[in-house]
């Protein structure tokens, strides 16, 4: 199971956000690429990037740090989601040396367009269902969906992407503790890839986790806690690694 450390952008800076919400935010460095270079330093198999300008905008806010981070760092695979909402984007991404693009609200809105971009770029495509008891959330969590996460999440994988993320959305930032039976849940219905995110506080959750991942979760992501402290990157990502 790989442990993979986010790094929101916002403004160019790297924040994290507590349930979505673009003015609870806590700005943590000024410098997202050195950000990223401590997490490769500390064993991370792969980045997790988030353009939250980009979310709310529907077009990409940050790009030229994005650019950065993976011209930086060329042999960690990196993953980018916010504001994905067209080919060109996508195109971009992949140009640039970016190895997986989530797409979020898009999906939710336009199937068609993910079993499309499935199709022309295979291995490349992820989706994020970011949900509140079941229902998927859209709009940079704005709003809620009347869509079964189950429901949508086997509908994408008939489509040929990658892997789903799975974010609690009630747990995000909160440092509350991962929704495991729900992740888990989600992760027996489907064959493809389950990535965890949301809520991951301490080690305790790398071990619930991990007690599951043999369902067919191959990640979690982890902000908040290890900006904080309360989690040891390093330790938890050797941690991970011994969960198959």
């Amino acid at each position: 199971m790989l442990l993979i450390p986010a790094i929101d952008l916002k403004e160019g800076k790297c924040v994290r956000l507590r349930q979505g919400r673009m003015d609870d935010n806590t700005i943590f460095s000024d410098d997202p690429v050195a950000v990223a270079g401590k997490w490769v330093a500390a064993g991370a198999k792969r980045i997790h990037l988030v353009d939250l300008d980009g979310a709310f905008a529907g077009k990409p806010r940050n790009a030229e740090v994005i650019h950065a981070i993976v011209a930086a760092y060329p042999n960690v695979p990196v993953q980018i989601g916010g504001g994905i909402r067209d080919e060109d984007t996508i195109q971009g991404y992949l140009d640039a040396g970016v190895e997986y693009v989530i797409i979020g609200t898009k999906a939710v809105n336009e199937p068609n367009f993910v079993r499309n971009m499935a199709l022309e770029y295979p291995r490349h495509i992820i989706v994020g269902l970011d949900a509140k008891d079941g229902k998927v959330a859209i709009d940079g969590w704005s709003k809620l969906s009347k869509h079964d996460v189950i429901d949508l999440a086997k509908h994408f994988e008939q489509d040929g992407v990658e892997a789903i993320i799975y974010t609690d959305i009630s747990r995000d930032g909160m440092m509350s503790g991962v929704n495991v039976e729900a992740t888990a849940k989600l992760a027996r219905a489907i064959r493809i890839p389950v990535i965890a995110s949301g809520g991951i506080t301490n080690m305790d959750d790398i071990i619930a986790l991990g007690a599951v991942a043999s369902d067919g979760i191959m990640g979690a992501i982890t902000g908040r806690a290890i900006y904080e402290g309360t989690l040891d990157f390093a330790a938890a990502e050797k941690l991970a690694e011994s969960f198959q």
